[in-house]
């Protein structure tokens, strides 16, 4: 398979259902018999609760990779088995559910979770087996350095918040800004610490660092503080939903700061959504719809057949997670643990989300994107590496 796998399978007119994949519709995985011709790799994600938007997205990009490879010839010659689970969001729920596709369902490989919370409970309770999972989308540092098994296909944390932070001093001109958080989330408060320290560090004056609650609805309070202190921009790690909410009252209250983000405002815009409130609001992704790769477009354009709307980064990153693990699982020329994690490490693979190889703590090295939102739509602004 090797590094030919994505030009591949792109090039294959994505048809048919999705034969490889297995599940029972209730969050059940449907068990079956592993054979000789067959490979079985599972997935978690939360495919219903607060943060389905971003499961469903993660299950269909890696459902599109499955049908793909299978399409393809699968691994040499041996097709996927896909075995998922909904973990609903919740820790216990996701180790639960490792536990069925790890002792029940004899998986190989995993490609989950989604969010930090369980991708953290699911990484710790992997170190007993030393199975290969990798999470398409979870961002906390943390998570990568559980275990040698662990790796990822997104950016960290700390990676984004700094990111964001040199993109705002140096393409904005930023010398004040503000950052506003939710204290109790590891996604938010983890980009927000690295955001506060390189804005620091690069000599901008931080002149609030605002938090709020989990389950807050009221953002008023800290973005009154914040509109006080006039800053160029306002930082706001967060996800789409809490965004919705704080830049329809940062807009009431009177803020004029340039809105700034991480990858979490991926999937803000929809149709209940008055977007006219992010007009001009800038976050770091890890692609984009306007890209100029054939194969992008190729992927975008049977998602929307298939799924009925555009594909998110999530679903790109999931796609590329699949075929990331289907690729080391060629490489190992077995299904023995520790010779798919090997292969894994020494990975070079050229993906939607750009050229990718792993560092020491198994994240991917490469650039991000960064988009903005203009009259409810995500356009394209540069491909950004602050180091280049």
């Amino acid at each position: 398979m090797k590094k030919r796998i994505l030009a591949a399978l792109m090039a294959l007119a994505m048809l048919g259902a999705f034969s490889g994949c297995s599940n029972t519709g209730n969050g059940g995985s449907a068990s079956g018999g592993s054979d000789s011709d067959t490979i079985r790799i599972g997935g978690l994600a939360p495919l219903t609760g607060d943060a389905a938007s971003y499961g469903v997205a993660v299950n269909n990009g890696i459902q599109m990779a499955v049908e793909d490879i299978n399409a393809n010839g699968g691994i040499d010659g041996k097709q996927i088995k896909y075995i998922y689970y909904d973990e609903k969001g919740d820790t216990t729920e996701a180790t639960n559910a490792y536990n069925k596709l790890v002792q029940d369902d004899k998986v190989v490989a995993i490609i989950g979770d989604v969010t930090t919370k369980p991708t953290l409970a699911v990484a710790q309770t992997s170190q007993q087996d030393n199975i290969p999972i990798i999470t398409a989308t979870a961002t906390a540092a943390e998570v990568t350095l559980t275990g040698p098994n662990i790796f990822r296909a997104c950016f960290t944390d700390p990676f984004q918040g700094e990111l964001m932070a040199s993109y705002a001093s140096e393409k904005l001109g930023a010398t004040k800004v503000a950052v506003l958080s939710d204290m109790a989330d590891d996604y938010s408060s983890g980009i927000a610490e690295a955001f506060v320290a390189k804005a620091k560090e690069l000599g901008m004056e931080v002149v609030a660092d605002e938090k709020y609650q989990d389950g807050d609805v009221d953002f008023k309070s800290q973005l009154t503080n914040i509109k006080g202190q006039n800053p160029d921009v306002l930082f706001l790690p967060v996800y789409y939903e809490d965004l919705r909410l704080i830049s329809a009252q940062a807009k009431e209250v009177g803020v004029t700061a340039q809105l700034c983000g991480a990858d979490g405002w991926d999937s803000v815009l929809t149709d209940n959504f008055d977007s006219s409130v992010l007009n001009g609001g800038v976050f770091c992704s890890q692609y984009s719809t306007e890209s100029t790769d054939e194969r992008v477009q190729n992927f975008i354009s049977t998602y929307k057949e298939k799924y009925e709307m555009d594909p998110n980064m999530f679903a790109v990153l999931a796609y590329d997670a699949t075929n990331m693990m289907a690729q080391a699982i060629s490489d190992a020329g077995s299904t023995d643990s520790q010779a798919i994690i090997d292969a894994m490490a020494a990975l070079e693979y050229d993906g939607l989300t750009g050229h990718m190889t792993f560092d020491a703590d198994r994240n991917p090295q490469k650039s991000a994107v960064i988009v903005s939102i203009q009259d409810d739509t995500y356009k394209f602004v540069e491909n950004y590496d602050p180091e280049a």
